[in-house]
């Protein structure tokens, strides 16, 4: 090839020593993150699927006011809010130029929009009950949204957190908000290819602190198999909640990796169709929860999780232990059975979500509740076919399903829920302690809501979901939590 000329070397190596250490200690600022679940679509205000805010809410999509690792409420859009002496007024203040991703303004007839068409006769948002307390919205001027209330509602600020809460614009939202999403937040959408991965990137024209990553992409892997082999092989930076828990002492002695075994908001239960016959029948639930060794169902998550004997979550303030109320009883269970009029047990349908847990757990219910003669066949869904069959439809006997909705006992209230369950008591207990201001008095409210439905048996009460967190040891602003059902990457760096 010739040789090179001496000035020419000199002026190389120049080049070589001016720029090479500088580009080399440049820091990585791109980032991959696996989920197991992949999203029906990427719009929080039409859907009730965990899997649309672990992608979107907080990075592309944001509310008046935000969770932050803690579980504390903090401002988001709302920069300020004020509360009446009364409990029945909130004044929110908004951050001034705001934008959203297709840069239109951001204002409060956004916010009014949001919450009107959240609670419109047509409305498709999940969670229209977040919104209920509402009595209307005035927008003085364009930084500031009036709430007043029907009634003082303690949870209100709380409930503005969620995903299902947060604001789009009028020029956006709709079917189209479904795959190429429009919010405020510090990511904007970049494509979406189904059945593999959702590419976001940094917004440059972001309102707020802009994130020190210029994109990030989430995969899809189902397969723990496969998850494992992408973190091993570098595909993948990050993996939020793994799905191959007995993989993670290899990952622990590994130092590439940081393993990170945190808590979340999810009680996993085996719900039971309160509605439809035997689980109509309060003998034939309780049976069910002597049917059931929680522990063993733990174990078979490889031993990670808390056992849980109501629905609200072992670290929230006010948790009770109920986990005694139904012990590991075959024999009880197959004499309320007979009592119930099932001395031969009965066939039913135990439907799965593609979660491993409910997979794996799934396997070990079934085989305990075939020991006390309920015959369970077990039939696997794809998340689609959950959320229309048993979420939307209520077709079903049993399913094994993690709610992952931060304080989220109230959903036992509900008219027409998926569990089917009516109780007047209940329903007076929690609007009671919705109209309740006084922490001490609250939490004294939800010990009663507790005892309640487990009393009632309304679904088997399993455990608590863990937060299996493996990342590269380089990556950093990751949560070890996750008080809510957000994969936050505001604060996501490398350190290299």
């Amino acid at each position: 090839m010739g040789t090179i000329k001496p000035w020419l070397a000199a002026a190389l190596l120049g080049t070589a020593v001016a720029f090479g250490p500088a580009a080399a200690l440049a820091a990585k600022d791109t980032f991959s993150i696996g989920a197991v679940l992949e999203p029906p679509h990427l719009d929080p205000t039409a859907g009730a699927a965990a899997a649309i805010d672990e992608v979107v809410h907080i990075n592309v999509f944001e509310g008046l006011v935000r969770l932050d690792e803690r579980g504390q409420i903090q401002p988001l859009l709302a920069e300020s809010w004020t509360v009446s002496d009364d409990g029945l007024t909130y004044t929110f203040k908004l951050h001034g130029g705001v934008t959203f991703h297709d840069g239109t303004t951001f204002d409060s007839a956004d916010v009014k929009y949001s919450f009107s068409r959240a609670v419109a006769p047509n409305s498709v948002n999940a969670q229209k009950g977040l919104f209920a307390p509402i009595k209307s919205i005035e927008t003085p001027d364009p930084l500031t949204v009036v709430l007043t209330l029907e009634k003082p509602a303690g949870q209100l600020l709380f409930n503005l957190t969620w995903g299902d809460a947060v604001i789009v614009a009028p020029e956006s939202a709709g079917e189209a908000e479904k795959t190429k999403p429009v919010g405020t937040g510090p990511f904007t959408f970049k494509e979406w290819v189904k059945g593999d991965r959702v590419e976001l990137v940094r917004n440059d024209a972001y309102w707020g602190e802009k994130p020190a990553l210029a994109s990030a992409t989430f995969k899809f892997i189902a397969d723990p198999a496969a998850a494992l082999q992408a973190i091993l092989a570098g595909d993948l930076d990050a993996f939020s909640n793994f799905p191959a828990p007995e993989n993670l002492p290899q990952l622990e002695a590994d130092p590439r990796f940081k393993v990170a075994i945190g808590t979340t908001e999810g009680e996993t239960i085996l719900a039971m169709n309160n509605g439809a016959k035997p689980f109509n029948d309060i003998r034939v639930r309780r049976a069910v929860a002597h049917a059931i060794d929680r522990q063993a169902v733990i174990d078979g998550q490889f031993g990670y999780g808390t056992p849980i004997g109501s629905h609200f979550a072992p670290h929230a303030p006010g948790y009770l232990d109920l986990t005694d109320r139904y012990p590991y009883d075959p024999d009880a269970a197959k004499a309320l059975l007979t009592e119930a009029g099932y001395p031969d047990g009965f066939k039913t349908v135990l439907m799965l979500p593609p979660p491993p847990y409910a997979r794996r757990g799934g396997e070990i219910i079934a085989a305990m509740l075939a020991d006390v003669g309920i015959k369970a066949e077990i039939v696997p869904l794809e998340w689609a076919q959950w959320l229309d069959q048993v979420f939307k439809n209520k077709a079903y006997g049993m399913t094994i399903v993690s709610h992952t909705e931060p304080m989220d006992i109230s959903i036992y209230a509900r008219d027409n829920y998926y569990f089917n369950y009516d109780n007047a008591a209940f329903k007076e207990l929690m609007a009671k302690i919705d109209a309740t201001t006084d922490q001490a008095e609250r939490t004294a409210l939800y010990g009663d809501a507790q005892r309640m439905i487990a009393e009632d048996s309304v679904n088997a009460f399993l455990f608590q979901l863990p937060q299996y967190g493996v990342w590269n040891a380089k990556v950093e602003g990751l949560w070890t939590d996750r008080p809510f059902q957000v994969n936050d990457l505001t604060k996501v760096h490398w350190t290299e």
